[in-house]
């Protein structure tokens, strides 16, 4: 690691990663379009994608746990992520379909290394004291790709090409490579780290040590040597997830709330039409809650530690809950009311996730981090999946109807969540 590398290198590379990838789906669905002419091939593209992302996310963690310095194959994967673009968009139009979707699968699998696999590896980039704005500044970095992916994807589409901003995606992606190359190694147990790495190695120590003899959760998590398999290092993630009551609560507070937003995108269109005046309409409201997501991620930043973070999480599912019964009384015509209430949506969400990836920081022992972050990212991938093909049947007969059940789904993640533990897995420290 170059000792000069901190914060400011950590967010620059999340960021351009981050909105590469926000902007990589747009820009296939209108390059899919332009080239093949037939929206339900681009609509497929997307999908090889993102379900390849939701696959993907297990297996890259375990591999990123396995690695003396993980940011060597995160910036691997970015590198590979880009060129898998590259390909998919050399491809399409020029071979059979099904191996332009096959090479959209492919890179879809490393789609993880820009989340989860990028988020776990931030206490080893900052000093432990810095750690929960750090921690809310990264959450940020998700809201501003969200918002300014798809308008950058848009913005190029419209002047240079939707197979330029393919390209522009792709060159985002391989501009965090570096960022990523340079993020400090992994501490080693019982041999401290040398002087330039001590941050990330000291708040890697300071977040997951317990007792002096580590219970077996923290023992799993160690690797046992060369011969540990890639699977038996899958196990031990998900038993991480498991045994500890905070991590498991969270995450299924989390994968209802992506659930409820999958339900809710799948109304948009229908919303637009309906309502707004327009089909296209719809996607506007995703800009609101961006907007007021990251205003209330802010206000997180500037008062990190106001509140517990597991109060934090459950709270956003109340309050998305809440907005999103709030846009099902819109529906009869109401753009004022239906504005506000995917504003108010995204006060929940922005606080939630900086919540989320402060418990997993907290929870996760060092040795098994990647692997929480990425199966967790996964995990609310296929919950905003199923949210989405759930409620899209739904809203052609009721809209109404379907977002009445995005608000139960929310209101049933909170409650599950309530009564969130403060102990964790055996191991771990509660550094609350």
């Amino acid at each position: 690691m170059k000792k000069g590398y901190g914060l400011g290198a950590y967010l620059g590379g999340a960021v351009a990663a981050r909105t590469g990838d926000e902007m990589s789906g747009p820009a296939l669905m209108l390059a899919g379009y332009a080239l093949t002419g037939g929206a339900a091939r681009a609509s497929t593209l997307l999908a090889g994608l993102t379900v390849a992302a939701a696959a993907g996310g297990p297996l890259l963690g375990a591999l990123l746990d396995r690695r003396e310095r993980p940011g060597r194959l995160l910036a691997a994967a970015l590198v590979l992520y880009a060129a898998g673009l590259a390909l998919v968009l050399a491809t399409l139009g020029r071979v059979p379909f099904p191996v332009t979707v096959s090479a959209a699968a492919l890179t879809g699998l490393l789609a993880p290394a820009l989340s989860g696999g990028w988020t776990a590896q931030l206490p080893r980039a900052v000093p432990p004291h810095t750690l929960p704005r750090a921690n809310a500044l990264d959450a940020l970095t998700f809201t501003l790709a969200t918002l300014a992916g798809p308008a950058l994807a848009a913005t190029a589409a419209q002047t240079l090409g939707a197979p330029t901003a393919v390209t522009l995606s792709a060159a985002l992606v391989a501009a965090a490579a570096p960022a990523a190359w340079y993020l400090p190694p992994r501490g080693r147990p019982g041999r401290p780290a040398a002087p330039a790495a001590g941050p990330g190695a000291s708040v890697a120590r300071g977040l997951t040590r317990g007792p002096r003899r580590p219970g077996p959760a923290a023992r799993a998590g160690r690797r046992t040597g060369p011969v540990a398999s890639v699977a038996r290092d899958l196990a031990e993630g998900l038993r991480v997830l498991r045994d500890s009551r905070a991590l498991a609560r969270v995450t299924g507070v989390s994968v209802g709330c992506c659930a409820a937003q999958g339900m809710a995108a799948a109304c948009l269109p229908l919303l637009g039409e309906r309502v707004l005046g327009g089909a296209g309409q719809g996607a506007a409201l995703l800009s609101c809650t961006a907007v007021a997501a990251l205003g209330a991620g802010a206000v997180m930043a500037r008062f990190p530690r106001a509140l517990r973070p597991e109060t934090v999480v459950v709270a956003g599912a109340v309050v998305q809950a809440a907005a999103l019964a709030l846009a099902a009384l819109a529906v009869p015509g109401r753009p004022g009311l239906l504005v506000a209430a995917f504003a108010l949506a995204g006060v929940g969400e922005g606080p939630q996730l900086t919540a989320l990836f402060a418990v997993r920081h907290r929870e996760a022992p060092e040795s098994s981090r990647s692997r929480v972050f990425t199966t967790g990212a996964s995990l609310k991938l296929t919950g905003y999946a199923a949210g989405a093909a759930v409620a899209g049947p739904l809203a052609t007969r009721s809209l109404p109807a379907a977002l009445t059940a995005a608000a139960t789904v929310a209101a049933l993640a909170a409650a599950a969540g309530k009564p969130l533990g403060r102990r964790t897995a055996p191991g771990t420290r509660d550094a609350a």
